[in-house]
């Protein structure tokens, strides 16, 4: 007699067939147990999987029939379809050609000589990348050497806007990161040099890491990450939607629109914002310094002033531009690299936060080593 295992489809067992009727869809095959349909099966001895009495099927009710398939031959056994109209037996079929198959092969592992092969397409393709961005560097310079020439050529008002956004609304995280940078300097520099009765030399300390390497350095991390993401995110979904290609139909210049403006706001408003780090991260060391210390801001103003050179300031100011213009580069290039999916706008955002901080760094190591040579 048909058991009811569901409201829509019922289940008997007689002379080895499992019989299913009713019918059997996505709605009825969520609520459906096979572990209790093998159970009642292989207890008694089910070869055949009648469905003659199924009157509707879809995809998942296909799915469902090929799994109780599975399941029995990967206890030992097998069971065979049958009863399926046509139409049934193309779904079924359909469906079976497009499962995973069960054993799915590990990967072959590599050989030296692939890995050798992947290493040389990587280098390969960091080369003409690189090739592609002194190129794009190159048209940039000089389509701002034409502005130059020519100044009505600037889009002020972009400009404007985009210091605005780069600057003016950095100030609180670049202040705040600076501060707290300050203060680390001041309690870790404190706790090392107080085991030698030399703490005065903590402002020597602050000053110069500040003032020649982490205020800067810090800053243009902090706006790689704020503004470069933030230029390849707009340029990519301007790509996306076409408007560059529509640009270049009415015969304007992407990158007197696009990236001029973005790059020049960055190097006019980094080295304003490295400013406002040195001062806040001076701030916070001379605070911590007087709370761990007791040096007095008076003796810290007085130190500070009689002990740094000047250039320590000067040599992250020179910085400033460039990695500025590091960071608008690759953040515009990578922009101008979107593809027509947000994948690609996604993967092209990640890549120009990581490259421009990757070149941030090279870019600082190799001025700390022309300064050293020249002894600055």
């Amino acid at each position: 007699m048909p058991k009811s295992i569901n409201g829509s489809v019922q289940l008997s067992v007689a002379d080895a067939r499992l019989t299913l009727t009713g019918r059997l869809d996505i709605g009825v095959v969520g609520r459906l147990d096979p572990h209790a349909i093998l159970a009642q099966g292989q207890g008694q001895g089910v070869s055949v999987l009648d469905i003659a009495g199924l009157s509707q099927i879809d995809t998942a009710g296909a799915w469902f029939l090929l799994d109780l398939e599975r399941r029995i031959a990967t206890r030992g056994g097998s069971i065979a379809i049958e009863g399926a109209s046509a139409v049934q037996a193309q779904l079924i079929e359909r469906v079976r050609a497009n499962l995973a198959p069960d054993d799915i092969p590990p990967p072959p592992r590599k050989s030296p000589v692939d890995h050798l092969e992947e290493f040389g397409r990587k280098t390969a393709s960091a080369g003409r990348k690189s090739v592609e961005l002194i190129s794009f560097l190159g048209q940039t310079v000089a389509t701002i050497a034409g502005i130059v020439v020519h100044p009505k050529r600037l889009r002020l008002t972009s400009l404007v806007h985009h210091c605005q956004e780069v600057g003016l609304n950095a100030v609180p995280i670049v202040a705040l990161m600076a501060f707290l940078i300050g203060v680390v300097l001041a309690f870790q520099g404190s706790a090392q040099l107080r085991q030698f009765g030399a703490e005065v030399f903590v402002v020597d300390l602050i000053a110069i890491s500040i003032l020649r390497e982490l205020g800067i350095l810090l800053t243009a991390i902090i706006v790689a990450g704020r503004s470069g993401s933030a230029f390849t995110a707009a340029i990519g979904s301007m790509k996306m939607r076409e408007e560059i290609d529509a640009m270049r139909t009415l015969g304007l210049d992407p990158v007197t629109i696009l990236v001029v403006p973005r790059v020049l706001a960055l190097m006019i408003m980094l080295p304003a914002l490295g400013l406002i780090a040195d001062v806040s991260g001076l701030v916070g060391g001379a605070l911590m310094s007087w709370i761990e210390l007791g040096v007095s801001p008076a003796v810290f103003q007085s130190r500070l002033v009689s002990n740094t050179d000047v250039w320590h300031f000067g040599v992250g100011m020179i910085k400033a531009p460039f990695f500025a213009l590091i960071i608008g580069i690759i953040g515009c290039y990578e922009g101008m690299m979107v593809g027509g999916d947000a994948e690609s706008l996604g993967r092209m955002t990640s890549t120009s936060v990581v490259l421009s901080i990757f070149m941030v760094i090279v870019m600082d190591a190799l001025f700390s080593i022309f300064f050293a040579v020249v002894g600055v």
